[in-house]
């Protein structure tokens, strides 16, 4: 008895951070401890950790989560403070060989959407900031939804404002409990390492030639 073959995959779904875009708080902060560097991985492991950056990600503002996080170790207040006027060095520029991959789908006339943990008040700029966002029909932002993935809700979402069938996604994203929550779903997933491994996945799919 032949298997049914598998529907085609008819869109394909980005993560931003470390993906396309270069992006953790030690670039920020490596200058400002650039003579204590015991210090900066203390700060980054214990004070301002990706955990507690990960408020910003669903919904808490910068104010709020900065106040509290100031109250907890009052001995960096000044540096806490600056995760906000900062928040722009945090990126190290787009990851050129991933964009160039976006640029080659959009080409080939894949819809194609974000899906991407990120605060909602920052995410105005950062859209006006690269120019790749423009090849987008839309972007779900886990600041904006108060969800942030894993958590089966947001791809919910992805799938209401896209109108397409779970089967008919592909999801890429630099955390595999990400890409295995979309799995889940019944995305099909990509756990992105680097732009020439991705190059060669999305072949298999037969995404590019």
């Amino acid at each position: 008895m032949k298997k049914a073959p598998i529907p085609p995959i008819t869109a394909i779904v980005f993560d931003l951070g470390n993906v396309l875009v270069d992006w953790h708080p030690r670039h920020a902060y490596a200058p400002l401890f650039q003579d204590r560097p015991e210090e900066l991985e203390y700060f980054l492991s214990h004070v301002c950790t990706l955990e507690w950056h990960s408020r910003h990600d669903a919904g808490i503002s910068f104010a709020r989560n900065i106040r509290e996080r100031q109250q907890q170790f009052p001995q960096y207040k000044a540096e806490i403070a600056a995760y906000d006027s900062l928040w722009d060095q945090m990126f190290a520029g787009e990851i050129e060989e991933s964009v160039q991959i976006l640029q080659q789908l959009k080409q080939a006339d894949y819809p194609l959407y974000a899906l991407s943990n990120f605060p909602a008040e920052k995410f105005a700029a950062f859209r006006k900031e690269y120019s790749f966002m423009e090849v987008f029909e839309d972007c779900i932002i886990s600041g904006q939804e108060e969800v942030i993935k894993p958590d089966p809700r947001i791809y919910e979402i992805l799938l209401k404002r896209s109108g397409k069938k779970p089967h008919e996604m592909l999801f890429i994203d630099d955390r595999l409990e990400n890409v295995e929550a979309a799995v889940a779903m019944g995305l099909h997933g990509l756990h992105f390492t680097d732009a020439t491994q991705l190059a060669r996945d999305l072949k298999i799919f037969n995404l590019l030639p």
